[in-house]
């Protein structure tokens, strides 16, 4: 290996902490890896790494070598996105993961698109509700609804989502109809929670132009968006979500909105990406083409995020 691999595989030893897992994202045999990393540091003078039979770290002169590594690979990238030839028609594979709405309702029917536009580009999809570590798994980027709290990514605003409160038909015979906000709290309401996170979410709406939130009693959660609206759909209890998932639904009757005249908070969606990727061509001009989509299909988002 020449120094620039020998660079990139001893940062991704510390970011995945497994010489094994570095080997296989990069595609090399582990005794290539192991042979590589005893080279650099008999070249440097220097131990890099801690080695247990569970775990690999830094040591201190590692840890400060790898700080010094990534700053030279990011500058290696930038100088290379400054060819005009590789900004035009960027290359490599582009690893996202996707919520399964967005993967299947927005993304997917029009990846033909980017295809068409980025033919060099080759794109491999994983998609659910669970939250990945794009470090360790070796995703570039993924779009997610909500608001980040991993203040480590780059955060890139696509869209903000209207949502609505909905039920069953079967579901308001039973139970009635919500007239106002406050009521909310006399129905039953579907938990939904994300996986570590014991917290329900409440209903949020904006009463006398504030945001107010109102906790529903419940007897089901849930942590997967299908679920959600599945058991809504059984009469389970009331649900909050994007109105563009549900309008098959609303539609055919089997959900009915509730509380109309209330507006619900929009729901941001992003594009969230590790800041080690954040001059990768291919991640550009992803958002980019990103952007142009969710704009058409929700409009312009009103807020910046954290990266601009």
């Amino acid at each position: 290996m020449d120094r620039f691999d020998a660079l990139q595989l001893f940062t991704r030893i510390v970011e995945l902490g497994s010489f094994t897992e570095a080997a296989n994202v990069l595609n090399i045999p582990r005794a290539t890896a192991t042979h590589t990393i005893k080279a650099l540091e008999k070249r440097l003078g220097a131990r890099l790494l801690d080695r247990t039979t569970r775990q690999v770290k830094p040591t201190l002169d590692g840890q400060a070598f790898y700080e010094r590594s990534r700053r030279v690979l990011a500058e290696l990238e930038e100088a290379e996105t400054c060819l005009s030839t590789q900004i035009a028609n960027p290359h490599g594979t582009l690893r996202l993961d996707l919520h399964g709405a967005h993967a299947t309702m927005i993304i997917l029917p029009r990846i033909g698109e980017f295809r068409a536009r980025y033919p060099r580009i080759d794109v491999v999809i994983s998609s659910g509700d669970r939250l990945v570590s794009l470090v360790k798994e070796g995703i570039d980027c993924v779009v997610r609804a909500g608001r980040p709290r991993d203040s480590s990514l780059v955060v890139r605003k696509l869209a903000d989502m209207p949502e609505i409160i909905c039920a069953s038909p079967e579901y308001l015979a039973r139970y009635g109809t919500p007239e106002h906000p406050r009521e909310l709290v006399q129905h039953q309401g579907i938990g939904f929670f994300s996986r570590g996170n014991d917290s329900r979410y409440p209903f949020t709406v904006i009463v006398d132009g504030k945001v107010a939130e109102f906790e529903a009693s419940g007897w089901i959660s849930v942590s997967d968006a299908e679920c959600y609206t599945s058991a809504a759909l059984a009469g389970c209890g009331l649900i909050q979500v994007p109105r563009f998932r549900l309008e098959e639904h609303l539609q055919a009757g089997r959900l009915v909105q509730v509380l109309p005249e209330w507006t619900c908070p929009a729901l941001p969606v992003s594009a969230l990406y590790p800041f080690h990727r954040q001059l990768s061509p291919r991640v550009r001009v992803f958002i980019d083409w990103a952007r142009d989509i969710y704009r058409e299909k929700f409009g312009e988002t009103g807020h910046p995020d954290n990266s601009e």
